[in-house]
């Protein structure tokens, strides 16, 4: 039975890809910062259920320290938005560092502190939630500068590493999940998380080595740098 690590898992995405991945046969390792959220109806024994900040290096070590198997899947899903500042002027640091710390840093050092437990599975594949809106080719429209940025951030970490991981089996997958109809990309958007994940699933089922640092969406399409 493989083995997956879901961060941000309470509601939106994180809550579908623990639900499909259950549904799938996987034992599902799901956390949350601050309420079981929407994990509360999932009440099965292949899930297990870990409060934890992304923000916070300890706790993810405690986590991860809790789990007695290897892991095949790893997928940084918690994620933030910014302020939506209409101007430069506008533009709150404090709130730029946060973005940046939950959006980039957080999903490295999650994947470096699971490292021992993908070995431990003999390899896998991790994933980065990522988003169109880190394309620098294609950010005509401007705006959402720390959102923009932070997952323009975790992309070149993601593409540095990958050889690196490349030598332990372990395969990384960028991938935007569309405009999903969540709290975070509100009522109007056109895709549902049912038909997002289901696509995420298809991506992470086909992925190989050969494929490492691939920045796709949830379609299979190929995405601009």
């Amino acid at each position: 039975m493989p083995v997956a690590f879901v961060t941000g898992a309470n509601r939106g995405l994180g809550f579908e890809m623990t639900r499909q991945l259950l549904a799938r046969g996987y034992t599902v390792h799901a956390t949350y910062r601050s309420g079981e959220g929407d994990l509360s109806s999932l009440a099965q024994p292949g899930l297990h259920l870990h409060r934890m900040d992304v923000r916070d290096e300890m706790a993810i070590a405690s986590t991860l320290s809790a789990i007695d198997t290897g892991l095949d899947l790893v997928v940084n899903n918690a994620g933030i938005s910014d302020g939506r500042w209409k101007r430069v002027e506008d533009i709150d640091f404090d709130t730029v560092e946060d973005v940046f710390a939950v959006n980039a840093v957080a999903p490295v050092r999650v994947t470096q502190l699971a490292l021992p437990l993908l070995d431990r599975a003999g390899g896998g594949t991790v994933v980065m939630l990522s988003s169109l809106m880190a394309s620098l080719d294609d950010c005509q429209s401007g705006k959402s500068y720390a959102y923009r940025a932070s997952k323009t951030a975790l992309n070149m970490f993601t593409v540095a590493m990958k050889n690196e991981l490349a030598e332990r089996n372990i395969s990384l997958l960028l991938i935007h999940p569309g405009w999903v109809e969540t709290d975070m990309g509100g009522p109007n958007a056109p895709v549902q998380p049912e038909e997002s994940v289901e696509g995420i699933l298809d991506r992470i089922d086909e992925q190989t080595l050969v494929m490492s640092g691939r920045f796709v969406e949830y379609t299979g399409r190929p995405l601009p740098w």
